[in-house]
């Protein structure tokens, strides 16, 4: 299954985009979902053949999960808990249901309206959060021993208590973990997470973007292609050849970030199917546009190991080593890299941003071996062969 997601800056039209490539999709007899957070008012939507558009109600989404798994699981205990009516949904909600049901759907291809580009990167960056937390809070053995827990209290061996709760929460994660569309590994024809941005090519549209693209790829995803709303070609004036002027040197810039595909502005936004498809002529939906992941090799007397980071500037990344991962900030968002076994017996002796403000930026860390982790005759023979 593909996973498209669909974002940009507000009056950019991600909305009416993304409705767009789903009818596309499902025209070239794709199975196709529309995930949403509010259905498009287009006529005949929901009659494409092929073409499902489901809403995604943040607030019903945490009520569910609050009177399906937190209520059950409290049962029995000196508890007092609200009605879902009553539970306030905390920040994040939104992203969080978007991935819960991304995690339900099954079809060629789903479509996601992201929202704004600080939804994307918070939708793409939330699995591997998710994750951290898990693993800071319940590390894998603590959680293996609660998996015996819940078995024995499912068989009547134990009395429900109050870790109950917390494990059946969970047991809930793990589960929506399990069935994360939104990695960007393996990409391939027909799998995979591409990312398609809206633009309005103005003078400072690129320069915007470039913090984004930098954003999605320490979460190890690019886009793949820019919508660009563009003005009519059809007009005269001082105004006009200014205006226009502008909007070239604008798409040129956007170029650099991902190829761009020019929509005409029009008159009224798309009323139907037909013409939310004609938005689209001649535009191939991108397939997955994945980073290769942070890679290790071997350098001096050491390891060096590099992690893209598109567009990145000097003084804009901030790297920490904390047990064994690699924290990484960049452009806003942070993400903690597990590092492999032969990296957590090693040091970091220092970091460096290479190309640094081009497509090809990445951030180079150098490691050593650490003489309290590594056996002394093996150490020995590290230096011999240095």
């Amino acid at each position: 299954m593909r996973t498209l997601l669909v974002a940009g800056p507000g009056g950019a039209g991600t909305s009416t985009s993304a409705a767009a490539a789903a009818v596309r999709a499902a025209r070239d007899g794709r199975a196709t979902v529309l995930l949403t957070r509010r259905a498009p008012d287009v006529a005949g939507l929901g009659a494409v053949p092929g073409l499902q558009v489901r809403t995604v109600d943040p607030r019903a989404s945490v009520e569910e999960f609050w009177g399906g798994t937190v209520v059950p699981s409290a049962a029995g205990l000196p508890l007092t808990l609200p009605p879902a009516s009553s539970v306030v949904p905390l920040p994040g909600a939104a992203e969080l249901a978007l991935l819960a049901e991304l995690g339900r759907v099954e079809a060629d291809l789903v479509v996601v309206d992201a929202g704004s580009t600080t939804d994307l990167v918070g939708l793409v960056a939330l699995p591997s959060t998710l994750r951290w937390w898990l693993d800071r809070l319940l590390p894998p053995g603590i959680r293996a021993l609660g998996a015996v827990r819940t078995a024995a209290v499912a068989a009547g061996a134990a009395r429900r208590g109050p870790a109950d709760a917390g494990l059946a929460l969970v047991r809930r994660i793990e589960s929506l973990l399990a069935s994360d569309r939104l990695a960007p590994d393996p990409p391939g024809p027909a799998t995979g997470t591409a990312v398609l941005l809206t633009a309005v090519p103005r003078a400072g549209t690129a320069p915007a973007l470039r913090p984004l693209v930098t954003a999605l790829g320490l979460h190890g995803v690019r886009p793949g292609a820019v919508l660009a709303r563009v003005l009519p070609a059809e007009g005269t004036g001082e105004w006009w050849r200014r205006r226009t002027a502008e909007q070239e040197s604008a798409l040129a810039e956007l170029a650099v970030l991902a190829p761009v595909h020019a929509v005409e502005e029009g008159a009224e936004v798309p009323r139907d199917a037909d013409a939310l498809a004609a938005l689209l002529d001649g535009f191939e939906l991108p397939a997955a546009t994945a980073l290769p992941a942070p890679a290790t090799e071997r350098a001096g007397g050491g390891w060096r190991l590099s992690v893209p980071l598109p567009f990145a500037e000097r003084g804009a990344v901030q790297l920490t080593r904390w047990e064994d991962d690699l924290v990484v900030d960049a452009a806003g968002t942070r993400r903690s890299l597990p590092l492999d076994s032969l990296l957590r017996r090693c040091e970091v002796t220092g970091g460096s941003l290479v190309d640094a403000g081009t497509a090809d930026a990445r951030l180079e860390v150098a490691f050593r071996p650490d003489p309290t982790l590594w056996p002394a005759d093996l150490l020995a023979a590290e230096r011999r062969n240095r």
